[in-house]
């Protein structure tokens, strides 16, 4: 009994590991990636006529904050490349939004917008493994302003 128990375990584990021993097509990583450059930028002027004794408007808000200042909300550049097999992302950015939402972030991970890759793990390319730094949406809030519902 306890031997046709391991036989069974035996064959299950073949059978599970036997797919991703098939031979690969030749050609499916020899496809060129695409790469997207991305940027973006928020600049503001905003007058507060309560008079704040700061430069702050309201410091529970985190985006276009500071009273009778120009000053960049949001600035963003970035770079995609894109394959079938996998897929990476970074993009950096910088401005009022960024300082006051990542405070307590540590040096330079305030800067981090967005970095991950991602790597396909079946022939469809519909089941995807990433892991990384992603972008987050909470609610209708979003830093990008023509995204943000509020």
């Amino acid at each position: 009994m306890r031997r046709s128990l391991y036989l069974l375990y035996v064959i299950g584990i073949l059978c599970f590991i036997s797919p991703g021993l098939r031979a690969q097509e030749e050609n499916q990583w020899k496809q060129a990636p695409e790469f997207y450059f991305l940027g973006y930028l928020d600049v503001f002027y905003a007058y507060d006529f309560n008079q704040p004794e700061s430069n702050s408007r309201q410091p529970f808000l985190y985006n276009h904050n500071r009273h009778n200042e120009f000053n960049i909300n949001h600035g963003l550049i970035g770079f995609e490349v894109l394959h079938d097999k996998y897929r990476v992302s970074l993009s950096l950015h910088t401005g009022t939004y960024p300082i006051d939402n990542y405070s307590n972030e540590p040096g330079l991970l305030k800067n981090i917008y967005e970095a991950y890759i991602g790597l396909s793990l079946n022939r469809k390319n519909n089941l995807w493994l990433d892991a990384g730094v992603f972008t987050s949406h909470i609610g209708f809030e979003n830093p990008i302003s023509i995204d943000n519902w509020t």
